[in-house]
């Protein structure tokens, strides 16, 4: 059924007549009959007793008329719903990362986010690499996936954002012998404890890692674990810089020659992304220093 068709039968209960009805509602008489009479026909009923000169409601049509002014209350409600959410006055936002992004910057963007927009919320979910953030999205668990930005998207939209600096952060005893800034080859005969599942991870600490040595001797996934084992001495662990330094602030921090960058961005499926997306992508990119807004094709 039309919704217009209950504007109109409302219309004319309220003005007990369709002369008036039609003037409220700027159109013409014999369109506004019609439409009752359309009306009428689909519900297979007769609404209006039309014997004398105001229109008076049949039975049926009083049962109607209650059910319309509902449908038209439920209307209005699912519109103020979806205006609050254009406004960006409500609504949420489902972001999707894994361990390597779930501190940074995934701490930092939300942060901002909530204060630029203090009526919004946040729902992070945890996945298991690129490949599961990608699996999250196209289930529709959510809206967005903050990943390497260097991994294989699929037929998803990326925006790259920036990239981090990674170091290496360790107990002191464990690396004395080591210059502040090492190169990469002699971190091969440190013990690691990092998260080696991810192949992107795995392609980009290949110049860290002996396989012949083993030095990895924890593989780990669980940030605060890792941390733990890097201050109790069990290994040291490669991390974000800004991370070594709130996370890690009593550890040795270890630049690495050459430097060790990751790029990070944000992924989304075709189309158009809600509001409270559209803010998610404008924070995070605020984070980066990026003033400009996003290329989209859809948006």
């Amino acid at each position: 059924m039309d919704l217009h068709l209950v504007t109109y039968f409302v219309a004319v209960v309220d003005h007990g007549g369709i002369t008036k009805a039609a003037q409220s509602l700027y159109i013409s008489q014999p369109s506004l009959s019609q439409a009752i009479r359309t009306l009428e026909k689909r519900l297979g009923v007769t609404l209006f007793d039309r014997a004398g000169r105001r229109l008076e409601l049949t039975e049926a049509g009083r049962r109607f008329d209650d059910a319309a002014r509902r449908i038209l209350a439920d209307v209005d409600r699912a519109k103020q719903k979806v205006d609050a959410v254009r406004e960006l006055k409500a609504g949420r936002v489902d972001v999707v990362t894994y361990s390597a992004f779930s501190i940074d910057p995934l701490v930092d963007v939300v942060r901002l986010f909530r204060e630029r927009f203090p009526r919004l919320a946040v729902r992070v979910l945890a996945a298991d690499g690129p490949a599961g953030v990608l699996s999250a999205l196209r289930a529709g668990d959510a809206e967005i996936g903050v990943m390497d930005s260097s991994a294989e998207h699929a037929t998803f939209t990326a925006i790259p954002i920036t990239e981090q600096e990674l170091v290496v952060a360790a107990a002191r005893d464990l690396v004395r012998d080591l210059p502040d800034t090492v190169p990469r080859n002699a971190i091969r005969s440190v013990p690691l404890v990092i998260d080696h599942s991810d192949q992107n991870t795995a392609a980009l600490f290949a110049d860290l890692v002996d396989d012949e040595a083993r030095n990895v001797v924890v593989d780990c996934a669980m940030p605060a674990a890792v941390w733990s084992l890097v201050e109790h001495g069990t290994a040291a662990t490669v991390l974000p810089r800004t991370v070594a330094l709130t996370q890690l602030a009593g550890a040795r921090h270890l630049t690495l020659d050459p430097p060790l960058r990751r790029p990070w961005g944000l992924v989304l499926r075709s189309g158009l992304p809600s509001p409270a997306a559209v803010a998610f992508i404008a924070a995070a990119r605020a984070h980066a220093g990026i003033d400009s807004a996003p290329e989209h094709r859809d948006w």
